[in-house]
């Protein structure tokens, strides 16, 4: 198994990008060992999903893409990152302002919690940000492929 595996799209900040993403690491996810229904798998698709939305709803028209970055580190780790040229890091809303969205920040901390991992939240040299999740990678899962996208 290769120490350090990557792949990564850039998406037009569209709803339709949003599906596209989940795919996109659905397929990196199984072609690197790890099982459509495993719980990772699953939690990974939602956080990514809510991540892409963040990109594509919160950042006003100021982001035309987002790119997804799914990193496997030396088989123990998996970073999945969602990067946008816009700089206002998420941020969770009043709950008053939560009644049809703005929960998404909750469930990506909750879901990368459950998982045994972190979140974190970093610049990019553009002024933008990347929104960071790493869980650990599943024991059971082997990783197949050095390729990347």
């Amino acid at each position: 198994m290769a120490d350090h595996q990557e792949a990564s799209v850039t998406l037009p900040s569209d709803p339709a990008s949003v599906a596209a993403a989940r795919r996109f690491v659905a397929d990196v996810l199984a072609e690197w060992g790890l099982p459509d229904g495993a719980d990772t798998a699953d939690s990974v698709r939602l956080i990514v999903s809510e991540l892409a939305t963040n990109a594509v709803q919160h950042t006003f028209g100021q982001s035309p893409t987002f790119t997804v970055d799914v990193r496997l580190e030396r088989g123990e780790w998996l970073r999945v990152g969602v990067t946008d040229s816009h700089p206002r890091r998420p941020r969770r809303l009043p709950a008053a302002v939560q009644q049809d969205n703005g929960r998404g920040l909750v469930i990506i901390r909750w879901l990368t919690a459950e998982a045994g991992g972190r979140l974190s939240v970093s610049p990019t040299e553009e002024g933008g940000k990347t929104v960071w999740i790493a869980v650990p990678w599943p024991v059971a899962a082997t990783a197949t492929s050095g390729s990347s996208c």
